[in-house]
C-alpha cells in the first residue's frame, strides 16, 4: 500500500479552514486525517453491517438512495453508486431498470451498467467511501445547532455522485457534503472500524440464508400449490403473482415470533429444488417469454419500513384461497396471453375467474392492497400523491351490492371501458391516449350511474357498505398524505375529513394495476403523467360513489367544495356529471353531511370500526378513554392540538408533515405522531399545488404510534414538560418560532444523541408492531 494513503488528503490551516467552510460552500476542503490501521481483523457481518444499519441505511436504501448507493444489502455495497437518477421527470423514453437481485448479478455486470465502486482504493488514494467519511469528520457541527441555511438537505437537492477521480473537485466545491450527510457522524470506533475494513480490501461475503426445516417445508408447499398444472390453477396463480410480487411474504405459522424471515414471489426458469434463475421483466404483467415457475426467494436486505409491506402465507390463508377460487365451478375457454392489451385490462385477462372471488380476495386483504399503492412501489411518490387530499377516509362497497360482481350483463357492457393507460412510453401518444382513456372512463361512469339507478331506485343504504364480514378491520381505512409519500392505517382516524372514498371492485382493481402492477419506476414522462392523470379519475370516481350514498340535494354543493376555484373547469371538461336524480336511503344533516354520515357508518360497522378516536374527535375531558398502554394525563395534554384549524392555532401550518413526539415518563416512553393535514382548494391538477393551498384551514391529527416511513422531525419531552411544550406551540405566531421550539425540545440532525433517539423509534416499532417494523428513512428529516 502506498504511504500517501495514510497522509492527510488535503493540507491547510485546520482551524481557519473549518471556520471558512462553515460559512461558505465553495472554500477549499480540509479533511480529517485517515486513521492508522489498528491491525484488528474486521468481519463484515459482525462489524460493518451494524454500522451501516445504524448510520447509513436510513438514507441509502430505497430507489431514491443518493446515487443509487444502496447499503441495505451486501449486493448493494458491492454494486456501488451510479450517476443515473432513478427519478427523472424529463426523460422521454423508459430508462433501463437497475434493480438489485433482478437486472444484473455480480460486480462486473454492474460495472458494465455504469456503476462504480465506493470501496476500492484507486491510484493509491483511499476508497471513495473513506474519503467521503473523512470529509464528513472535518465538519464538527455544533451540538443540536441548526445547520447552515446554505446547506441544502432537501430530498430534491441535486446529488453530484462523484466518482474517485472527481472527488477532489467535489470536496473543494462542497466541503460540507461529507458522510454521513448533514448529521452527527460516526463515533471514533466506528470510523476506525470502517477504515480498517477498507484498508483490508473491503471484503463483502456473498449473502445467503439457511432456512429451517419448517420454512423449507412451507416453501415447498406453497411453490407446489402455485405451480399446479390445470388451466384454472395456472390462471389463479398468475392473478396472485401479479398481486403478490411486491409483498414481503411470511409464514405466520412456521417461523419463530419476532424472528420472521420474509420472502418474495418471483418467476424463475428453474423449478423448485434448483437454484432460482429469475426472469427479469420490467412489470409482473410482462411476458416471461419462457417456461417459468413461481418461486419463493428469501429477502436478504435490511428491513426498510417504506418497502416492508407484509402479507401472511399460512395454512388458514391457503384454505381461504382454495375456498375463494376453487370451491365455485368455473371454466376457461382459452388461456389469456401476455401483452399490452392483457396488462391494460385485468378485467378481461382474468375474466374467467368469478368476479365475486376476485373482489372478495381484495377485500380480505384491503389494507395490504391500499397500502401497496399508497406506500409502494415508489419511494418518492408525488406523481401519485398530489392527486389526493392530506387526510381522507375509505370504505368499500359490499360485493352483494356491487353490480360489476352481481350483474354479468353490466360487466360485459362496461369492461372494455376499464382499460388502463400508461403502458405506451411514447411522449407523442400522451395527448391522444389520455383523451381516449378519459372518454372511456366517463362512458363507464355514466353507464354505472344508470345501472345503479335502475337496480336500486330507492338508492343505497348503509348495508351497501362492506362490514368486514363482521370481523375484518380492513373495512374502514384512513389515508394520510405526507407531501410525496403517504400512509394507511386501519379505522377512521382523525377528525372528519373534507372528503371520503367509497371503492367498489372496478375502482380497487384499477387503482392497484395503475399504481403498482403496471407502474414502472424507470418509466418515461408520458408513462408517469398518464398514471397520475388516471389516478385523478380514480379519486373522482371514488368520491362520486360516496355522493351516491348521500341525499341528492347535498351532492352538488359538496362536489363543488372539493373542486373549488380553478378546478371548476375540470368538472365541466374532464369528469362525468354528478347524478342528482336517484335518492339515497341515508339521511344526513345538510349543513354538515360528512360529519353526520361518518358517525352513522361507524355505528353500523361498530364490530370492525376499532376503538373510538377520542383524542381527535372528542374534545371533552370526560370522553377520553385511553387504551391501557397509553397515559390519560398525556392524552389530556395533547387534546388542545386537535379539533382546531391553523386559523386558531397558527403553529399547525409551520409544523412538518410528520412530527414524532417522544414523551418520557419514568423509565418508559410513548411515541405520538403529529400529522399536518394541509388543506387544498382542490387536488385536480398536476402542477401549481402551492397556489391551491389554504394554510389557515390546515389541521393536525394526533395519533399514538409511528405514522409514516419518513419522519420529518423528532421532539423529545419529559411528561412534566408536556404542558410547556404544548404552551410553546400554542404561543407560536411566526414561522421562525419553530426554530426556537426545536432548540428547546427538538432532536436536530446535529444532536449529540441523534442516533439514539432516531433508532429508539425503531425499538418502539419493534416493541409495538414487530411484524411491520423496519428502518425509517431520514432523507426528509428537516433542519428546524
Amino acid at each position: 500500500m502506498k504511504p500517501r494513503y495514510w497522509l492527510l488528503i488535503a493540507l491547510g490551516m485546520v482551524a481557519t479552514a473549518l471556520l471558512v467552510t462553515a460559512q461558505s460552500d465553495s472554500a477549499p476542503a480540509v479533511m480529517a486525517a485517515l486513521p492508522e490501521p489498528s491491525g484488528r481483523h474486521i468481519d463484515y457481518r459482525r462489524d460493518i453491517k451494524p454500522i451501516f444499519e445504524q448510520k447509513c441505511v436510513v438514507c441509502h436504501a430505497c430507489y431514491d438512495a443518493p446515487c443509487q448507493l444502496k447499503l441495505s444489502s451486501h449486493a448493494g455495497v458491492s454494486r456501488g453508486a451510479s450517476k443515473q437518477p432513478v427519478y427523472d421527470g424529463t426523460r422521454t423514453q423508459d430508462a433501463e431498470p437497475n434493480r438489485l437481485y433482478i437486472d444484473a448479478e455480480g460486480e462486473q455486470a454492474w460495472r458494465r451498467r455504469g456503476f462504480f465502486s465506493v470501496t476500492e482504493n484507486s491510484n493509491g488514494e483511499a476508497a471513495l467511501m473513506m474519503r467521503m467519511l473523512a470529509l464528513g469528520r472535518q465538519q464538527p457541527w455544533g451540538d443540536n445547532k441548526r445547520l447552515p441555511n446554505a446547506l441544502d438537505t432537501a430530498i430534491t437537492r441535486t446529488n453530484q455522485c462523484s466518482n474517485a477521480e472527481e472527488f477532489d473537485a467535489f470536496a473543494s466545491q462542497h466541503p460540507q457534503a461529507g458522510m454521513p450527510f448533514a448529521v452527527t457522524g460516526l463515533t471514533d470506533r466506528e470510523y476506525q472500524t470502517v477504515a480498517d475494513w477498507l484498508a483490508q480490501g473491503a471484503p463483502v461475503p456473498e449473502q445467503s440464508m439457511t432456512l429451517s426445516d419448517g420454512l423449507q417445508q412451507a416453501v415447498i408447499q406453497w411453490e407446489t400449490w402455485l405451480n399446479r398444472n390445470s388451466a384454472r390453477h395456472q390462471l389463479v396463480a398468475r392473478y396472485l403473482y401479479e398481486h403478490w410480487f411486491l409483498a414481503h411474504l411470511y409464514f405466520g405459522d412456521r417461523g419463530k415470533a419476532g424472528q420472521e424471515i420474509f420472502f418474495e414471489l418471483v418467476r424463475s426458469r428453474t423449478p423448485g429444488g434448483q437454484p432460482i434463475d429469475i426472469i427479469p421483466t420490467v412489470r409482473p404483467t410482462d411476458d416471461p417469454e419462457a417456461t417459468f415457475y413461481y418461486r419463493l426467494r428469501p429477502r436478504l436486505e435490511s428491513r426498510i419500513h417504506k418497502t416492508h409491506i407484509i402479507y401472511p402465507l399460512d395454512n388458514d390463508k391457503m384454505k381461504r384461497l382454495e375456498q375463494l377460487f376453487f370451491d365455485t365451478p368455473w371454466t376457461i375457454k382459452a388461456m389469456p396471453g401476455y401483452g399490452p392489451a392483457q396488462a391494460a385490462n385485468p378485467f378481461f385477462t382474468f375474466g374467467a375467474i368469478p368476479a365475486a372471488s376476485r373482489y372478495q380476495y381484495l377485500l380480505d386483504n384491503a389494507e395490504y392492497f391500499v397500502r401497496s399503492f399508497i406506500r409502494g412501489p415508489v419511494c418518492r411518490g408525488q406523481i401519485a400523491t398530489d392527486v389526493i387530499r392530506d387526510q381522507f377516509w375509505v370504505a368499500f362497497q359490499t360485493p352483494e351490492h356491487d353490480l360489476f360482481v352481481t350483474d354479468a350483463s353490466h360487466r360485459t357492457r362496461v369492461s372494455e371501458w376499464l382499460a388502463l393507460p400508461g403502458l405506451d412510453a411514447d411522449l407523442l401518444s400522451l395527448g391522444p391516449d389520455w383523451i381516449a382513456h378519459s372518454k372511456a372512463r366517463n362512458n363507464y361512469l355514466n353507464q354505472r350511474q344508470q345501472a345503479y339507478a335502475r337496480q336500486y331506485p330507492e338508492g343505497p343504504d348503509l348495508a351497501h357498505l362492506w362490514n368486514g364480514d363482521g370481523h375484518n378491520q380492513d373495512a374502514l381505512l384512513t389515508v394520510f398524505r405526507h407531501h410525496d409519500s403517504a400512509s394507511v392505517v386501519q379505522g377512521w382516524q382523525g377528525d372528519t375529513p373534507s372528503t371520503m372514498w367509497v371503492m367498489d371492485y372496478p375502482l380497487l382493481e384499477r387503482t392497484y394495476y395503475a399504481l403498482v402492477a403496471n407502474f414502472n419506476v424507470y418509466g418515461s414522462v408520458s408513462h408517469q403523467a398518464q398514471t397520475r392523470l388516471y389516478f385523478d379519475l380514480i379519486r373522482n370516481g371514488a368520491e362520486a360513489n360516496l355522493l351516491r350514498f348521500l341525499p341528492a340535494e347535498v351532492r352538488n354543493e359538496l362536489l363543488h367544495r372539493w373542486y373549488d376555484n380553478s378546478a371548476r373547469i375540470k368538472l365541466f371538461t374532464s369528469y362525468a356529471d354528478v347524478d342528482e336524480q336517484p335518492p339515497s336511503r341515508i339521511d344526513v344533516d345538510p349543513a354538515q353531511p360528512l360529519a353526520d354520515f361518518g358517525p352513522q357508518v361507524l355505528t353500523a360497522l361498530a364490530p370492525v370500526a376499532g376503538p373510538a378516536d377520542t383524542l381527535n374527535r372528542c374534545h371533552r375531558p370526560d370522553c377520553l378513554d385511553p387504551l391501557p398502554a397509553r397515559t390519560p394525563e398525556i392524552e389530556t395534554g395533547l387534546t388542545p392540538l386537535t379539533g382546531v384549524t391553523a386559523a386558531r392555532l397558527p403553529a399547525i401550518q409551520w409544523l412538518p408533515e410528520v412530527t414524532l413526539l417522544r414523551i418520557e415518563h419514568g423509565d418508559q416512553r410513548q411515541v405520538y405522531s403529529l400529522i399536518h393535514n394541509r388543506d387544498h382548494s382542490n387536488v385536480a391538477f398536476m402542477l401549481g399545488e402551492d397556489l391551491r393551498l389554504r394554510p389557515r384551514n390546515d389541521t393536525l391529527t394526533v395519533l399514538p404510534g409511528v405514522i409514516g416511513s419518513y419522519p420529518n422531525f423528532i421532539f423529545n419531552v419529559k411528561q412534566e414538560q408536556l404542558n410547556d411544550f404544548i404552551a410553546a406551540l400554542m404561543a407560536m405566531s411566526r414561522a421562525e418560532d419553530i426554530h426556537t421550539l426545536a432548540r428547546h425540545f427538538g432532536i436536530r440532525r446535529t444532536h449529540p444523541r441523534f442516533w439514539f433517539y432516531f433508532h429508539d423509534i425503531h425499538r418502539y416499532l419493534q416493541q409495538t408492531t414487530p411484524l411491520e417494523a423496519g428502518l425509517l428513512d431520514m432523507n426528509r428529516y428537516l433542519n428546524l
